[in-house]
Protein backbone atom coordinates (compact mmCIF):
# COMPACT_ATOMS: atom_id res chain seq x y z
CA UNK A 1 0.00 0.00 0.00
CA UNK A 2 1.21 3.10 -0.61
CA UNK A 3 0.14 6.75 0.30
CA UNK A 4 -1.97 8.56 -2.25
CA UNK A 5 -2.98 12.57 -1.92
CA UNK A 6 -5.89 14.20 -3.94
CA UNK A 7 -5.68 17.64 -3.72
CA UNK A 8 -8.85 20.08 -3.90
CA UNK A 9 -9.69 23.84 -3.45
CA UNK A 10 -9.93 25.05 -0.19
CA UNK A 11 -13.72 23.74 0.92
CA UNK A 12 -13.92 20.81 -0.84
CA UNK A 13 -11.90 18.62 1.19
CA UNK A 14 -14.89 17.02 3.71
CA UNK A 15 -16.54 16.22 -0.76
CA UNK A 16 -13.59 14.66 -1.99
CA UNK A 17 -13.24 12.43 1.09
CA UNK A 18 -16.79 11.40 0.63
CA UNK A 19 -15.77 10.81 -3.11
CA UNK A 20 -12.88 8.49 -1.64
CA UNK A 21 -15.25 6.78 1.01
CA UNK A 22 -17.64 5.94 -1.82
CA UNK A 23 -14.30 4.18 -3.88
CA UNK A 24 -13.68 2.21 -0.64
CA UNK A 25 -11.33 4.27 0.49
CA UNK A 26 -12.34 4.93 4.15
CA UNK A 27 -8.96 5.05 5.84
CA UNK A 28 -8.57 9.01 5.16
CA UNK A 29 -6.83 12.04 6.40
CA UNK A 30 -7.90 15.59 5.89
CA UNK A 31 -6.38 19.03 5.64
CA UNK A 32 -6.84 22.05 4.25
CA UNK A 33 -6.82 21.51 0.45
CA UNK A 34 -6.09 17.81 0.41
CA UNK A 35 -6.91 14.75 1.42
CA UNK A 36 -4.60 11.74 2.16
CA UNK A 37 -5.05 8.11 1.75
CA UNK A 38 -3.84 4.49 1.51
CA UNK A 39 -4.35 2.54 -1.98
CA UNK A 40 -2.50 0.03 -3.82
CA UNK A 41 -1.56 0.85 -7.67
CA UNK A 42 -5.35 -0.03 -8.77
CA UNK A 43 -5.80 3.03 -6.71
CA UNK A 44 -3.83 5.15 -8.51
CA UNK A 45 -6.00 4.52 -11.47
CA UNK A 46 -9.49 4.32 -9.54
CA UNK A 47 -8.95 7.69 -8.19
CA UNK A 48 -7.91 9.37 -11.27
CA UNK A 49 -10.64 8.19 -13.28
CA UNK A 50 -13.47 8.79 -10.89
CA UNK A 51 -12.93 11.70 -8.38
CA UNK A 52 -14.94 14.75 -9.39
CA UNK A 53 -14.12 17.65 -7.42
CA UNK A 54 -10.29 16.86 -6.52
CA UNK A 55 -7.53 18.80 -8.52
CA UNK A 56 -4.82 15.91 -8.51
CA UNK A 57 -3.73 12.90 -7.33
CA UNK A 58 -0.26 12.57 -5.77
CA UNK A 59 1.70 9.97 -5.10
CA UNK A 60 2.97 10.83 -1.39
CA UNK A 61 7.09 10.04 -1.12
CA UNK A 62 8.00 11.56 2.15
CA UNK A 63 6.91 14.32 4.73
CA UNK A 64 9.83 15.87 7.00
CA UNK A 65 10.99 18.84 8.70
CA UNK A 66 13.61 20.90 6.40
CA UNK A 67 14.37 24.22 7.98
CA UNK A 68 17.91 24.34 5.87
CA UNK A 69 18.98 23.09 2.69
CA UNK A 70 21.59 20.89 4.24
CA UNK A 71 18.15 18.83 5.81
CA UNK A 72 16.23 19.19 2.34
CA UNK A 73 19.12 17.62 0.87
CA UNK A 74 19.70 14.58 3.18
CA UNK A 75 15.96 13.92 3.92
CA UNK A 76 15.24 14.11 0.12
CA UNK A 77 18.31 12.40 -0.98
CA UNK A 78 17.35 8.99 1.45
CA UNK A 79 14.20 8.44 -0.30
CA UNK A 80 13.72 5.51 -2.44
CA UNK A 81 13.10 7.21 -5.62
CA UNK A 82 13.98 4.26 -7.65
CA UNK A 83 11.18 2.19 -6.51
CA UNK A 84 8.92 4.28 -8.91
CA UNK A 85 10.88 6.22 -10.88
CA UNK A 86 12.75 4.66 -13.96
CA UNK A 87 16.67 4.94 -15.23
CA UNK A 88 15.35 6.68 -18.69
CA UNK A 89 12.87 8.82 -16.53
CA UNK A 90 12.18 12.18 -16.52
CA UNK A 91 11.47 13.67 -13.69
CA UNK A 92 11.16 17.28 -13.49
CA UNK A 93 11.14 19.32 -10.28
CA UNK A 94 8.25 21.75 -9.14
CA UNK A 95 7.75 23.76 -5.41
CA UNK A 96 6.25 25.77 -3.39
CA UNK A 97 6.74 27.58 -0.11
CA UNK A 98 4.50 29.10 2.58
CA UNK A 99 5.37 30.23 5.84
CA UNK A 100 8.86 28.28 5.81
CA UNK A 101 12.42 29.69 6.48
CA UNK A 102 13.11 28.21 3.08
CA UNK A 103 11.23 30.54 1.09
CA UNK A 104 13.46 30.41 -2.50
CA UNK A 105 10.98 28.12 -4.45
CA UNK A 106 14.11 27.86 -6.99
CA UNK A 107 16.81 26.30 -4.98
CA UNK A 108 14.05 24.56 -3.17
CA UNK A 109 13.97 23.18 -6.49
CA UNK A 110 17.31 22.43 -7.45
CA UNK A 111 18.42 21.00 -4.10
CA UNK A 112 15.77 18.53 -4.41
CA UNK A 113 16.54 17.87 -8.02
CA UNK A 114 20.01 16.94 -6.81
CA UNK A 115 19.23 15.01 -4.14
CA UNK A 116 17.09 12.80 -6.08
CA UNK A 117 19.45 12.33 -8.94
CA UNK A 118 22.45 11.11 -6.01
CA UNK A 119 19.35 8.80 -5.07
CA UNK A 120 18.57 7.43 -8.21
CA UNK A 121 22.75 7.04 -8.83
CA UNK A 122 22.41 4.38 -5.75
CA UNK A 123 20.53 2.12 -7.79
CA UNK A 124 21.51 3.12 -11.64
CA UNK A 125 25.78 3.44 -10.54
CA UNK A 126 25.05 6.47 -13.02
CA UNK A 127 25.36 10.17 -12.51
CA UNK A 128 23.39 11.44 -15.34
CA UNK A 129 20.45 10.58 -16.29
CA UNK A 130 18.68 11.61 -20.07
CA UNK A 131 15.59 11.82 -18.85
CA UNK A 132 13.77 10.49 -22.03
CA UNK A 133 11.10 8.40 -20.84
CA UNK A 134 7.77 8.97 -18.52
CA UNK A 135 7.73 11.97 -16.90
CA UNK A 136 7.37 11.53 -13.09
CA UNK A 137 7.06 15.21 -12.16
CA UNK A 138 8.14 15.87 -8.49
CA UNK A 139 6.69 18.30 -6.35
CA UNK A 140 8.70 19.69 -3.11
CA UNK A 141 5.90 21.50 -1.24
CA UNK A 142 7.10 23.64 1.98
CA UNK A 143 4.57 24.86 5.04
CA UNK A 144 5.50 25.99 8.25
CA UNK A 145 8.92 24.35 7.81
CA UNK A 146 7.52 21.03 6.59
CA UNK A 147 8.03 19.63 3.64
CA UNK A 148 5.96 17.20 1.50
CA UNK A 149 7.59 15.63 -1.47
CA UNK A 150 5.25 13.72 -4.05
CA UNK A 151 4.49 12.68 -7.72
CA UNK A 152 1.79 14.05 -9.80
CA UNK A 153 0.18 10.71 -11.15
CA UNK A 154 -2.49 12.40 -12.95
CA UNK A 155 -0.45 14.98 -15.45
CA UNK A 156 -3.19 17.56 -16.62
CA UNK A 157 -5.36 18.83 -14.03
CA UNK A 158 -8.38 16.42 -13.18
CA UNK A 159 -10.91 19.43 -14.08
CA UNK A 160 -9.54 18.43 -17.98
CA UNK A 161 -12.20 16.16 -18.78
CA UNK A 162 -11.73 16.22 -22.49
CA UNK A 163 -15.13 17.66 -23.33
CA UNK A 164 -14.53 21.66 -23.09
CA UNK A 165 -12.04 22.58 -25.45
CA UNK A 166 -13.47 25.75 -24.96
CA UNK A 167 -14.62 28.19 -22.18
CA UNK A 168 -16.75 31.75 -21.54
CA UNK A 169 -15.14 34.79 -20.15
CA UNK A 170 -14.18 33.01 -16.56
CA UNK A 171 -15.70 29.66 -16.76
CA UNK A 172 -15.93 27.35 -13.89
CA UNK A 173 -13.57 24.47 -13.32
CA UNK A 174 -15.21 21.59 -14.22
CA UNK A 175 -13.96 19.88 -10.52
CA UNK A 176 -15.44 22.87 -8.33
CA UNK A 177 -18.74 22.74 -10.81
CA UNK A 178 -19.05 19.19 -9.93
CA UNK A 179 -18.33 19.76 -6.20
CA UNK A 180 -21.39 22.42 -6.46
CA UNK A 181 -23.85 19.85 -7.26
CA UNK A 182 -22.35 17.28 -4.60
CA UNK A 183 -22.71 20.06 -1.88
CA UNK A 184 -26.82 20.06 -3.41
CA UNK A 185 -29.36 17.76 -2.37
CA UNK A 186 -30.02 17.34 -5.99
CA UNK A 187 -31.61 13.86 -6.77
CA UNK A 188 -31.26 12.27 -10.51
CA UNK A 189 -35.14 11.82 -10.35
CA UNK A 190 -35.39 15.49 -9.27
CA UNK A 191 -35.63 18.91 -12.52
CA UNK A 192 -32.26 20.55 -12.72
CA UNK A 193 -31.67 23.73 -13.61
CA UNK A 194 -29.16 26.20 -13.97
CA UNK A 195 -30.37 29.67 -15.46
CA UNK A 196 -26.98 31.31 -15.74
CA UNK A 197 -25.41 28.29 -17.04
CA UNK A 198 -22.23 30.02 -19.33
CA UNK A 199 -20.41 27.10 -21.20
CA UNK A 200 -22.79 24.33 -19.91
CA UNK A 201 -20.53 23.23 -16.75
CA UNK A 202 -22.37 22.83 -14.17
CA UNK A 203 -25.43 20.79 -15.94
CA UNK A 204 -22.89 18.76 -17.85
CA UNK A 205 -21.33 18.06 -15.01
CA UNK A 206 -24.43 17.26 -13.21
CA UNK A 207 -25.56 15.06 -16.04
CA UNK A 208 -22.20 13.00 -15.45
CA UNK A 209 -23.13 12.45 -11.41
CA UNK A 210 -26.50 11.53 -12.20
CA UNK A 211 -25.78 8.78 -14.88
CA UNK A 212 -22.57 7.79 -12.55
CA UNK A 213 -20.19 8.29 -15.59
CA UNK A 214 -16.68 8.82 -14.58
CA UNK A 215 -15.34 12.21 -15.00
CA UNK A 216 -11.91 10.80 -15.92
CA UNK A 217 -12.89 7.81 -18.72
CA UNK A 218 -12.60 10.35 -21.71
CA UNK A 219 -9.07 11.33 -20.88
CA UNK A 220 -5.30 9.83 -20.61
CA UNK A 221 -3.31 10.35 -17.02
CA UNK A 222 0.34 10.77 -16.82
CA UNK A 223 1.17 7.44 -14.86
CA UNK A 224 -0.72 5.64 -17.32
CA UNK A 225 2.63 5.34 -19.24
CA UNK A 226 4.16 4.16 -15.94
CA UNK A 227 5.71 0.51 -15.58
CA UNK A 228 5.19 0.18 -12.17
CA UNK A 229 1.14 0.31 -13.10
CA UNK A 230 0.24 -2.72 -14.93
CA UNK A 231 -1.51 -1.86 -17.74
CA UNK A 232 -4.05 -3.97 -17.13
CA UNK A 233 -4.93 -2.60 -13.83
CA UNK A 234 -5.75 0.65 -16.00
CA UNK A 235 -7.70 -1.91 -18.48
CA UNK A 236 -9.68 -3.17 -15.44
CA UNK A 237 -10.06 0.13 -13.67
CA UNK A 238 -12.10 1.45 -17.04
CA UNK A 239 -13.94 -1.30 -17.62
CA UNK A 240 -15.35 -1.07 -13.94
CA UNK A 241 -16.31 2.33 -14.58
CA UNK A 242 -17.77 1.67 -17.59
CA UNK A 243 -19.97 -0.59 -16.62
CA UNK A 244 -21.08 1.38 -13.44
CA UNK A 245 -22.75 4.02 -15.49
CA UNK A 246 -26.04 4.52 -16.30
CA UNK A 247 -26.24 6.07 -20.15
CA UNK A 248 -29.88 5.28 -20.50
CA UNK A 249 -31.16 7.02 -17.36
CA UNK A 250 -33.77 9.83 -18.09
CA UNK A 251 -33.15 13.07 -16.73
CA UNK A 252 -34.73 16.59 -16.38
CA UNK A 253 -31.60 18.75 -16.60
CA UNK A 254 -31.67 22.13 -18.40
CA UNK A 255 -29.33 25.25 -18.25
CA UNK A 256 -29.98 28.50 -20.01
CA UNK A 257 -28.14 31.95 -20.58
CA UNK A 258 -29.24 35.11 -22.67
CA UNK A 259 -26.42 34.98 -24.42
CA UNK A 260 -27.24 32.89 -27.49
CA UNK A 261 -23.26 32.45 -28.20
CA UNK A 262 -22.83 31.05 -24.98
CA UNK A 263 -25.74 28.14 -25.09
CA UNK A 264 -24.79 26.94 -28.21
CA UNK A 265 -21.04 26.37 -26.75
CA UNK A 266 -22.84 25.00 -23.83
CA UNK A 267 -24.36 22.60 -27.00
CA UNK A 268 -21.14 21.76 -28.30
CA UNK A 269 -19.40 20.72 -24.81
CA UNK A 270 -22.76 18.89 -24.08
CA UNK A 271 -21.96 16.84 -27.27
CA UNK A 272 -18.53 16.14 -27.06
CA UNK A 273 -19.41 14.73 -23.27
CA UNK A 274 -21.65 12.66 -24.90
CA UNK A 275 -24.48 14.26 -23.01
CA UNK A 276 -26.25 16.09 -26.19
CA UNK A 277 -29.27 14.17 -26.18
CA UNK A 278 -29.40 14.07 -21.76
CA UNK A 279 -28.78 17.95 -21.22
CA UNK A 280 -31.23 20.82 -22.60
CA UNK A 281 -29.87 24.27 -23.37
CA UNK A 282 -31.68 27.37 -24.13
CA UNK A 283 -31.82 31.11 -24.84
CA UNK A 284 -33.00 32.74 -21.89
CA UNK A 285 -32.80 35.98 -20.00
CA UNK A 286 -32.58 34.86 -16.36
CA UNK A 287 -35.80 37.08 -15.64
CA UNK A 288 -38.12 34.92 -17.57
CA UNK A 289 -36.79 31.87 -15.51
CA UNK A 290 -40.37 29.80 -15.06
CA UNK A 291 -40.74 26.24 -14.49
CA UNK A 292 -44.10 24.24 -13.33
CA UNK A 293 -42.45 21.09 -11.62
CA UNK A 294 -43.74 21.17 -8.02
CA UNK A 295 -39.69 20.17 -6.70
CA UNK A 296 -36.70 21.00 -8.01
CA UNK A 297 -32.98 22.12 -7.61
CA UNK A 298 -31.27 25.19 -9.27
CA UNK A 299 -27.64 26.13 -8.96
CA UNK A 300 -25.78 28.67 -10.71
CA UNK A 301 -22.63 31.00 -10.88
CA UNK A 302 -23.43 34.41 -11.36
CA UNK A 303 -20.85 37.10 -12.71
CA UNK A 304 -19.79 38.15 -9.39
CA UNK A 305 -18.80 41.71 -10.73
CA UNK A 306 -15.40 41.71 -10.17
CA UNK A 307 -14.41 44.16 -13.19
CA UNK A 308 -14.64 47.82 -12.99
CA UNK A 309 -18.12 49.20 -13.56
CA UNK A 310 -19.25 45.59 -13.75
CA UNK A 311 -20.64 45.94 -10.27
CA UNK A 312 -23.83 47.68 -11.07
CA UNK A 313 -24.95 45.40 -12.95
CA UNK A 314 -24.05 41.90 -10.89
CA UNK A 315 -26.04 43.74 -8.18
CA UNK A 316 -29.39 44.58 -10.90
CA UNK A 317 -29.11 40.68 -11.27
CA UNK A 318 -29.02 39.46 -8.08
CA UNK A 319 -32.07 41.76 -7.20
CA UNK A 320 -33.77 39.83 -10.51
CA UNK A 321 -32.73 36.74 -9.45
CA UNK A 322 -34.08 37.27 -6.03
CA UNK A 323 -37.41 38.37 -7.56
CA UNK A 324 -37.69 35.39 -10.18
CA UNK A 325 -36.62 32.74 -7.89
CA UNK A 326 -39.40 33.65 -4.80
CA UNK A 327 -41.68 31.74 -7.60
CA UNK A 328 -39.52 28.63 -7.48
CA UNK A 329 -41.22 28.62 -3.72
CA UNK A 330 -40.52 24.34 -3.25
CA UNK A 331 -37.72 24.53 -4.93
CA UNK A 332 -34.01 24.27 -3.51
CA UNK A 333 -31.60 26.82 -4.85
CA UNK A 334 -27.94 27.19 -4.87
CA UNK A 335 -25.30 30.82 -5.78
CA UNK A 336 -22.02 30.93 -5.80
CA UNK A 337 -21.00 34.49 -5.37
CA UNK A 338 -17.76 36.51 -4.25
CA UNK A 339 -20.17 39.73 -3.63
CA UNK A 340 -20.33 40.19 0.19
CA UNK A 341 -23.89 41.66 0.11
CA UNK A 342 -25.49 39.21 -2.45
CA UNK A 343 -27.79 38.24 0.73
CA UNK A 344 -29.11 41.75 0.94
CA UNK A 345 -29.75 42.26 -2.75
CA UNK A 346 -31.21 38.86 -2.93
CA UNK A 347 -33.79 39.50 -0.55
CA UNK A 348 -33.48 36.32 1.75
CA UNK A 349 -30.81 35.16 3.83
CA UNK A 350 -28.91 31.63 2.77
CA UNK A 351 -30.11 28.73 5.34
CA UNK A 352 -26.41 27.72 5.07
CA UNK A 353 -23.22 29.39 3.29
CA UNK A 354 -19.63 27.76 2.58
CA UNK A 355 -16.89 29.18 1.91
CA UNK A 356 -15.21 27.81 -1.38
CA UNK A 357 -12.33 29.70 -3.77
CA UNK A 358 -13.00 29.95 -7.92
CA UNK A 359 -9.72 30.05 -8.47
CA UNK A 360 -8.04 33.09 -6.11
CA UNK A 361 -11.23 34.47 -5.66
CA UNK A 362 -12.73 34.02 -2.27
CA UNK A 363 -16.53 33.04 -2.53
CA UNK A 364 -19.03 31.57 -0.36
CA UNK A 365 -21.76 28.83 -1.66
CA UNK A 366 -25.19 30.40 -0.32
CA UNK A 367 -27.79 27.03 0.15
CA UNK A 368 -31.75 27.80 0.23
CA UNK A 369 -33.56 24.65 1.03
CA UNK A 370 -37.07 24.26 -0.23
CA UNK A 371 -39.12 21.48 1.51
CA UNK A 372 -37.81 17.73 1.07
CA UNK A 373 -39.34 16.15 -1.54
CA UNK A 374 -40.97 12.31 -0.92
CA UNK A 375 -38.85 9.97 -1.88
CA UNK A 376 -40.22 7.71 -4.84
CA UNK A 377 -42.60 5.14 -3.45
CA UNK A 378 -41.72 1.30 -4.95
CA UNK A 379 -45.22 -0.14 -6.84
CA UNK A 380 -46.19 -3.44 -5.75
CA UNK A 381 -47.48 -5.68 -8.61
CA UNK A 382 -51.03 -6.20 -8.84
CA UNK A 383 -52.30 -9.87 -8.09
Amino acid sequence: MTHLIATTVFGLESVVGRELGDLGYCDSSVENGRVTFAAGPSGICRANLWLRSAERVLLKMGEFEARTFDELFERTKAIDWADWIPEDGAFPVEGKSVRSTLHSVPDCQAVVKKAVVESLSRRYGRKWFEETGPEYRIEVALLKDVATLTIDTSGAGLHKRGYRRQGGGAPLKETLAAGLVLLSRWRPELPFLDPLCGSGTIPIEAAMIGMNMAPGLKRSFASEAWGNIPPRLWREARAEAMDAAHPDLRMEIEGSDADRGMVALSISNAEKAGLGRTVRFVARDVGETRRNDRYGCLICNPPYGERLGEEREAEALYREMGRVFRFLDTWSFYVLTASPGFERMFGRASDRKRKLYNGRIECHFHQFFGPRPPRPTAVTPSQ
